[in-house]
């Protein structure tokens, strides 16, 4: 006997479209929208770090101006002989004397040098720095020696944010502004390689253009290390 068949059985309810899974469409929609707003928030410093980073990495081939400093003011300070006893003290002596605001110390050790033919001891160099971007603070200090040379220097705009790009002078505030840039581009780059991913193979994604970089940056970055 003959089975009638219905052709409504043979499509799709709306209960039935109603449950098809959206996840990975929600998910590649989520990781569109990270990847447009944190390419928003990183787009002002993309521009001022890549014009930066090209003008220090052509300083020496191009020949490229780094930007220029100006010295403000030079003085001698007499040092007392208690505040030279070590780079802490000194440095103390500078914040809570002189009312200057040191944001790093360098120390270059002692060591024996030949002058004049002769093998003499040059004694520990002391290196105060502070400021900011513009305006830099830089004290010189010799172990022994009964004053330390404080120096200021107005830096260029371009000099500027050259040490900006290299994160001195701007505060821990700067630093920090400077990490969520850094991390912005990190989830940048992991966002952008998932959306190019989609709806591609492995195969296709070696022999595309980020496999095309990939090896480019091995080959290069090896040549240079090797």
């Amino acid at each position: 006997m003959p089975i009638a068949i219905s052709h409504h059985s043979a499509r799709f309810s709306p209960a039935a479209k109603a449950s098809t899974p959206k996840r990975p469409l929600t998910s590649f929609r989520l990781i569109r929208q990270l990847h447009l707003w944190i390419g928003a928030w990183g787009a002002v410093a993309a521009i001022l770090f890549g014009i930066t980073g090209f003008v220090q990495n052509h300083r020496a081939v191009l020949k490229l101006p780094q930007g220029d400093s100006m010295e403000a003011s030079q003085i001698e300070l007499p040092v007392p002989a208690a505040d030279g006893k070590s780079p802490e003290v000194l440095r103390h002596w500078l914040h809570d004397a002189q009312h200057l605001d040191i944001r790093s110390q360098r120390i270059q050790p002692g060591q024996p040098i030949e002058f004049n033919g002769r093998r003499i001891w040059q004694p520990a160099h002391w290196m105060f720095l502070g400021g900011n971007a513009r305006h830099v603070l830089q004290g010189d200090y010799s172990e022994g020696t009964h004053s330390i040379t404080l120096r200021t220097t107005i830096q260029s705009p371009l000099a500027v944010m050259s040490r900006l790009h290299k994160g001195v002078g701007g505060g821990l505030p700067w630093i920090l502004l400077t990490d969520s840039f850094a991390l912005a581009m990190v989830v940048l780059g992991i966002s952008g390689l998932l959306l190019w991913s989609r709806g591609r193979t492995k195969r296709q994604m070696v022999f595309s253009v980020v496999g095309t970089a990939v090896v480019i940056v091995v080959v290069i970055g090896g040549h240079a290390v090797i």
